[in-house]
């Protein structure tokens, strides 16, 4: 079945190329079409396009079609063409003549950008639900640890003290900016395309005010032509937000390959999350943290990939769009996967307590002796020259112990001020008004 379709059967190459993987990628739309088609009717009813009870009729039978796209039995048939031909083909079949009314004054234009708009709100929620989780652990183990100190590196070398309770505050910290970023991208997603049609509007009298309030949506998509331009624009936005989150990731697993190999031996994975080799039974190889970080620079191209199936389209709709899909609806899931693994392992690592035991470690408190004699009224200058002169000489001995009291220090991590400000992120995307706007709608 094609919308389109009049007396003419398209080539079945043809057919196969242009479909290509769009029925499998619209079911991840399903219930969002469904939810989409909802409002629009219920539009339609209100400028008497439909009658109350063609409307009642409707909206029940819609309520079961959604019910099945949400428990997974929903299925696009072999030879429908795509997720908006099957709803329609499901109500007509059930309800005959009033089944083909569902489409006035809309386009599979918009209707497609309505149920993107739909699947990427609730997506965004459940990556938000998923980093926050992250978040509360790497918090949780910052506290736990603060007081065990560690090396820290610039340019890989040893450079000065840090601790366990910095680098799990470092990544939570960095997730809270990613969350603010991912929160500008869902106020570009919560604007409501319905009603642009093909992109030029429709000559019946529409109230896109009415769907916008029935989805939820903060505002509608107002000019009719950018409701439209806005396709693929809004998946690359949220796909760089998607990657800001992924590059914080990938750096955090990049770390722990590193910290829990051999010559480093701050971490231990559990053995659990770890696999072998094929011949030398000493490996536990951190494959877990090696597939994220690869996972997450392939999250990190998607913005790219998007840029280049858009950059030389004009404004208007092209089937190029199309593709977009393929390369962005699974990136949800993949990113979802990679904050549930990561959580998991490292809630479970295990910490070594007595790095700085190891001699190789005792200059990096160099700079801490700098400081007490600056403190003790030396000038800063001949100070550094007197310790860079005892480490030449094999004179330095070092205090390990830290003083940092200022704030986002080892002793002052400024957990609560960063909890804080994640809350503050978390209360400003405001899922509850979609929250509501669904459940008035299919109640």
């Amino acid at each position: 079945m094609k919308l389109w379709e009049k007396s003419v059967q398209v080539d079945k190459d043809i057919e196969r190329y242009t479909i290509g993987c769009d029925r499998e990628m619209d079911l991840y739309l399903a219930p969002f079409d469904v939810l989409g088609s909802m409002a629009h009717i219920t539009m339609l009813e209100s400028i008497g396009l439909l009658t109350k009870d063609e409307l009642d009729i409707l909206l029940r039978e819609m309520k079961l079609i959604y019910r099945d796209a949400c428990e997974g039995r929903f299925e696009i048939e072999e030879g429908i063409e795509d997720v908006h031909s099957q709803v329609e083909l499901l109500l007509t079949r059930r309800l005959g003549d009033i089944g083909k009314k569902i489409h006035s004054g809309r386009s599979r234009n918009d209707q497609v950008l309505i149920d993107l708009k739909l699947y990427m709100r609730h997506e965004i929620e459940a990556i938000v639900e998923a980093t926050k989780r992250l978040f509360d652990m790497l918090q949780a183990q910052s506290e736990r640890y603060k007081d065990v100190l560690m090396p820290g590196y610039t340019h890989l070398q040893v450079a000065m003290p840090s601790s366990f309770g910095l680098w799990f505050g470092a990544y939570a910290e960095s997730l809270v900016d990613d969350l603010q970023v991912l929160q500008a991208a869902y106020r570009v997603v919560n604007r409501n395309p319905l009603g642009s049609a093909a992109g030029y509007g429709s000559s019946f009298p529409l109230r896109r005010q009415m769907t916008t309030d029935l989805l939820g949506f903060d505002t509608m998509a107002y000019n009719v032509v950018y409701a439209q331009m806005g396709r693929g624009k809004t998946e690359r936005i949220v796909a760089q937000a998607l990657g800001g989150i992924a590059a914080t990731i990938g750096k955090l697993a990049f770390d722990a390959c590193m910290f829990s190999s051999q010559n480093f031996g701050f971490i231990k994975l559990h053995d659990a999350f770890t696999t072998g080799s094929s011949i030398m039974p000493h490996k536990k190889n951190p494959d877990v943290f090696e597939l994220t970080r690869a996972k997450c620079n392939k999250l990190q191209g998607v913005p790219e990939q998007i840029m280049l199936i858009t950059s030389n389209l004009p404004s208007g709709y092209f089937r190029d769009l199309q593709i977009i899909k393929e390369v962005f609806l699974p990136t949800f899931d993949e990113l979802k996967d990679i904050l549930r693994m990561v959580t998991l392992m490292m809630e479970h690592i295990t910490v070594n307590e007595h790095i700085l035991d190891d001699t190789r470690y005792d200059l990096m408190f160099s700079v801490e002796e700098v400081n007490r004699l600056a403190t003790e009224g030396m000038p800063f200058r001949d100070a550094y020259k007197k310790v860079g002169l005892d480490i030449e000489a094999g004179r330095f001995t070092p205090v390990k112990e830290v003083h940092h009291t200022h704030e986002g220090s080892i002793g002052n991590l400024c957990t609560a001020e960063i909890r804080a400000l994640m809350e503050c992120v978390l209360e400003g995307f405001n899922f509850q008004k979609a929250h509501d706007a669904i459940a008035a709608l299919v109640k």
